[in-house]
């Protein structure tokens, strides 16, 4: 490739001088590298840093988001994406259909699963399997029953509604996932839909 259309730096490196980091990706879009800067999960203080520090040196800045925002963890809503929304940066979440949690085939207490993803996947047992977080998966069943659609086409057209989001970032294993979540872009939900599927809902550490 001649250059990279978005470049994403991965987190923040609490080792290094923000403004080290900063330069450097900035050298790379001056030098006709990179297009496009973006960042991931970090604090709202962080990036607001960062974006701050950037145009203090007349940087090129983050014009993107990439961080963990989905039914069940919506922490990002207190600050990170209001942050972005008033500065016109790009939300593009990762782990939209919370790592396959609205698949169905996750059960409370770490009981039998479907796939093998399901009983080996370490971080979505402690990130998604609270108590709270299956009345969440209930919910969107519901509605996603009603619609004659699959609880992931739910939560993925939730997570295209939602303020700030760009376009979620997802993952598949099958093509036929592919076409599933693609179809999601169509379906439109109604303000009592979105009540009904966020109600559950219980902040998070």
């Amino acid at each position: 490739m001649d250059y990279i259309d978005l470049y994403q730096i991965h987190r923040c490196d609490a080792m290094t001088p923000i403004e080290e980091t900063l330069e450097a990706l900035d050298s790379l879009v001056r030098a006709g590298k990179v297009r496009y800067l973006g960042a991931s999960s970090m604090a709202a203080w962080q990036f607001s840093k960062a974006l701050y520090l950037a145009k203090e040196h007349n940087w090129h800045r983050f014009m993107a988001m990439q961080n963990h925002y989905n039914l069940i963890y919506r922490e990002e809503e207190r600050e990170m994406i209001p942050l972005c929304i008033d500065q016109g940066v790009a939300v593009i979440p990762w782990s939209p259909l919370a790592r396959g949690f609205f698949a169905g085939n996750r059960r409370p207490a770490g009981d039998a699963t479907v796939t093998m993803r399901a009983q080996t996947d370490d971080f979505a047992q402690k990130t998604y399997f609270h108590e709270n977080d299956f009345e969440v998966a209930a919910a969107v069943e519901k509605v996603a029953h009603q619609r004659g659609v699959s609880p992931t086409q739910i939560a993925c057209a939730w997570v295209l509604q939602a303020p700030g989001v760009t376009a979620p970032i997802v993952g598949a294993t099958k093509i036929q996932q592919l076409h599933e979540i693609f179809a999601s872009v169509d379906i439109k939900l109604s303000a009592e839909e979105i009540a009904a599927i966020e109600q559950p809902y219980r902040p998070n550490p």
